[in-house]
């Protein structure tokens, strides 16, 4: 059946879930690392912006790699952990 809402987005397949979700958690948890590291090692010094987002690239892109190979291992830690 047709989404009756055509000014909704587009939405990927669920098959992809997995990994738009390790997309999403790498990018927002690079940028806020790494903006507070920036933020200790330089202070707000001229330059902060440019600095934090060269090393928020340089993290992400180990984080997303990490992320997508760590989050299956992480579920089922909690899922021995965690009662169902």
């Amino acid at each position: 059946m047709q989404d009756p809402r055509p000014d909704r987005m587009p939405r990927l397949p669920s098959r992809f879930r997995a990994l738009v979700f390790a997309l999403i958690m790498s990018a927002i948890m690079s940028l806020l690392m790494s903006g507070v590291i920036t933020l200790i090692n330089t202070g707000l010094a001229p330059g902060f912006i440019w600095r934090w987002l060269r090393a928020w690239l340089v993290a992400w892109a180990v984080a997303f790699p990490l992320v997508s190979f760590i989050a299956p291992l992480a579920h089922r830690l909690t899922n021995r952990l965690v009662a169902p």
